[in-house]
This record gives structure tokens, C-alpha cells and sequence, in this order.
């Protein structure tokens, strides 16, 4: 599916397409509910919403024409809203911030892993010090530069260590089929939280609910149901 569907009269299904691929879904069974809701947003696209195996135990879903792909040589990060300084960051400026890394499993909410994937990247609360916080500022929204996928953590759940801005996957760079060159990985939720292809960060007063939440997905997903403070990297 390309952009002439959505003038061809076809704009919610490039919506939920586009969706599907910042789910980047990869995690454990929490019931049935959830892969239901996923099943009625596919139930439209026919043989374009199936999902597929993928290298490594991974996923995805799959689209004909999908999200344009950016290198990191043009690539660029804009962080703004509550901040003190608004600013856009390069991939290679990204590069020369406090580097982190991890090694933790991706989970997805319609039940299935991967374990002991190796990130690399900026600790978010690293990035939130570049910029500075304002005092009003209570949640953090994430843009997809797919046009369509959001997603958002409160500022506490933000400020955590594995909470991660990821340039580097599985000890490389971040393909684009895995939300290259730079996605968010939100290490103690589950996988929906994790938004690909991110091109924008915004502090906000209050928690938006991203594409998920807004069809019926937890706005706070932690695996398992925990209280998300368990082992944080340092």
C-alpha cells in the first residue's frame, strides 16, 4: 500500500497499516483480548495485514510500499514542547551524548518474545538533561515520522534508565524494518510502547494516548502487570 491509497479513498486503512508497523510487536501472552483487537483492526486489509516471521524470532506486519526509509546521514530528531531548549538533533550529534546499553527482551501483547536482544543508544532521562525540563511538564509524546504512530509515558516512567532512544539492535545499526535508523525501546512494557521510526519527542503537561491506547490498549503496559521499578541498568 502506497500514499495513492489514502486519495483512492482508502485513508483509515493506511492508518491502521501504518499503526501496525510502530507497533513493531515482539512479547508474551497477556490473553486473548488483545490479539482480538488486533485481529479487528487487520480484518479490513485482507492479505496485507498478516503478519510474518521475521530473523530472529521477530515479526513484523506487512505492507507493500510502506514507511519511507531515512539515513542516518539526513536523519534528524526534533525535541520540543516544556523544554528550556528546544533543539533537533543529528545522528551523529545523537552519537556524542552518554551512550547505554542493554540487553533485555522484547515483548509483545499478543504474545510473543524475543529474549536477550542487545540495545545501544541514549538513556532518555540523558536526552530530557540536553534539553531541560520545564517545571509543567508531566508526560513525554512520541512521533513516528511514519505521519501517523504516537505513543507517550508520564515523566517518571521517562526518567527511567532503560528507558532507551536506540541507535544500535541486536549489535548493530537499527534497520529500518526494526524502526531505523532511531526507535524507542521502553524496556519493563510491552512492545506497542516501543514506537518505531521515531523523528519527534515532545514534553507535554499531561499523557496523550497514543495510537494503541486510543483502540483500546492500557495507556501504562507493563509486562506482566508489575510495578516497572525492577532492574533498571545503571
Amino acid at each position: 500500500m502506497n500514499e495513492d491509497d489514502e486519495a483512492a479513498g482508502a485513508p483509515v486503512g493506511r492508518r491502521v497499516i501504518l499503526g501496525m508497523l510502530g507497533l513493531g510487536a515482539v512479547g508474551i501472552v497477556v490473553g486473548a483480548n488483545a490479539q482480538q483487537k488486533v485481529n479487528r483492526a487487520l480484518a479490513p486489509l485482507g492479505p496485507v495485514g498478516q503478519v510474518l516471521p521475521a530473523a530472529g524470532g521477530f515479526r513484523y506486519y506487512s505492507v507493500v510500499g510502506g514507511v519511507k526509509r531515512r539515513k542516518p546521514e539526513t536523519y534528524r530528531l526534533t525535541v520540543n514542547g516544556l523544554v528550556n531548549k528546544p533543539r533537533t538533533f543529528s545522528f551523529a550529534e545523537l552519537g556524542r551524548l552518554p551512550q547505554t546499553r542493554m540487553t533485555k527482551d522484547f515483548q509483545c501483547v499478543t504474545g510473543w518474545r524475543v529474549e536477550d536482544v542487545a540495545w545501544a543508544g541514549v538513556a532518555l532521562p540523558d536526552l530530557l538533561d540536553a534539553v531541560g525540563v520545564s517545571p509543567r511538564a508531566r508526560a513525554v509524546r512520541f512521533h513516528s515520522f511514519d505521519g501517523v504512530y504516537t505513543e507517550s509515558l508520564t515523566l517518571d516512567q521517562a526518567r527511567r534508565r532503560d528507558v532507551l532512544v536506540a541507535t544500535g539492535m541486536l549489535g548493530g545499526p537499527v534497520e529500518h524494518d526494526h524502526g531505523g535508523p532511531v526507535r524507542l525501546y521502553v524496556a519493563p512494557m510491552y512492545g506497542y510502547k516501543s514506537l518505531k521510526w521515531l523523528g519527534g519527542i515532545e514534553l507535554t503537561a499531561d499523557v496523550v494516548p497514543g495510537y494503541w491506547e486510543e483502540r483500546g490498549y492500557d495507556v501504562d503496559a507493563w509486562v506482566g502487570q508489575s510495578n516497572g521499578r525492577d532492574d533498571e541498568p545503571t
